[in-house]
């Protein structure tokens, strides 16, 4: 089972205890009036959905419930870290690219890629 840290209760606790709250530290204008309904659309509904490290937001809803943010990697699914809400956003580090298991300087291989072939299984480990 996934286990994430929630920094107000400073436990790691199940996944099931959690909810995704969307991408964190989006800017938000000044001022909604102004905005185009495209304008509008973009920043309420699109966001940037990369590979990789992630920042999000998550709310501790079945124990504190608090909302806090947390960096987590796209594709192994792995939390490098979470920091309570309102704190500056942490710069990405090699240190964080190997926490979250791969190579900051290789993109992650994913299924259908031309350079990802199946690793066959040793006797030992099927």
């Amino acid at each position: 089972m996934l286990l994430i840290h929630c920094p107000y209760c400073e436990e790691a606790r199940p996944e099931l205890e959690f909810r995704h709250a969307g991408e964190a530290h989006v800017p938000r204008p000044a001022g909604d009036a102004g905005l185009s309904d495209a304008e509008t659309a973009q920043r309420l509904y699109y966001r940037s959905n990369e590979r990789g490290l992630v920042f999000e937001r998550w709310r501790h809803f079945s124990g504190c419930g608090k909302f806090f943010n947390a960096v987590r990697h796209s594709v192994t699914d792995k939390f490098v870290m979470t920091y309570k809400a309102g704190e500056p956003r942490p710069e990405i580090t090699e240190d964080m690219a190997r926490r979250a298991g791969f190579d900051a300087n290789v993109a992650p291989r994913v299924m259908g890629d031309a350079a990802h072939t199946p690793v066959a299984r040793t006797e030992a480990q099927q």
